[in-house]
């Protein structure tokens, strides 16, 4: 995994990029907040899962791909994972990791019943956005000596979407009938749409790595989403203390 670093006459315009993309990532984010800061379900869907019995799998299947491709916390994570990653198999073992994580407590969550704060849930993916970013930046080898498993922070997060799904799942009182095929049905469109969201950052970031502006942007974009990151933590933590 590769990590950057800045040196010379390029420092000051980094910092001047690293600027304009902050206050772009902020705009961004407040633009589309509240409802995109979390992975809450839209109250179109939210009616359709309180009222709908038996197995729907086209529906679910629909609804689990715009979850994930609306879900921009996600998005930034997955944009941060494959940043240095050049070789196909390496970004199919990182969304593997993750597939396999959201599915299982997904799962696991709703038909045990386990619940936990979204807002929890939602500001420590947020922090995994700049632990991700950190990582790209190789902040934690100059400044532990030590480079994190990457591996296991995918599968990590992959976890921590899948129960903060689930806890809103429950909310919604799933009916009964048709719960299991429904919620595999659910969870393949979330891989779906993974996959749709991922192929299109493929596509730009192979345009991009082949200009010379990605080494010189890179440092600023990692900033950014690094920033972008603290924001999410932010907002939800604020949104946990208002609802107390």
């Amino acid at each position: 995994m590769h990590s950057l670093t800045l040196s010379g006459a390029d420092a000051l315009l980094a910092r001047l990029r690293q600027s304009f993309f902050l206050l772009l990532a902020v705009m961004v984010l407040w633009a589309i907040a509240p409802d995109a800061l979390a992975h809450g379900v839209p109250e179109g869907d939210k009616g359709f899962i309180q009222e709908s019995t038996g197995v729907l799998l086209m529906p679910f299947i629909y609804m689990g791909a715009k979850h994930m491709i609306t879900g921009y916390d996600h998005l930034l994570f997955l944009f941060g994972v494959i940043f240095f990653l050049y070789r196909m198999k390496d970004v199919g073992l990182y969304v593997t990791l993750f597939a396999v994580g959201h599915s299982v407590t997904l799962l696991l969550g709703v038909l045990s019943n386990i619940s936990i704060s979204s807002y929890v849930i939602d500001a420590i993916i947020g922090f995994s956005v700049v632990y991700k970013a950190l990582d790209n930046l190789g902040a934690f080898q100059r400044w532990f000596g030590h480079q994190p498993d990457t591996r296991a922070a995918t599968l990590i997060f992959g976890l921590l979407h899948g129960f903060g799904l689930a806890t809103k799942i429950q909310e919604f009182e799933i009916s009964p009938d048709g719960l299991i095929p429904n919620l595999i049905a659910f969870n393949v469109g979330v891989e779906l749409g993974q996959l749709m969201a991922l192929g299109t950052i493929l596509i730009v970031m192979g345009y991009w790595r082949r200009t010379n502006s990605f080494w010189r942007h890179a440092y600023t974009a990692n900033v950014a989403m690094m920033s972008a990151g603290f924001l999410l933590m932010g907002y939800q933590i604020t949104g946990l203390i208002i609802s107390q």
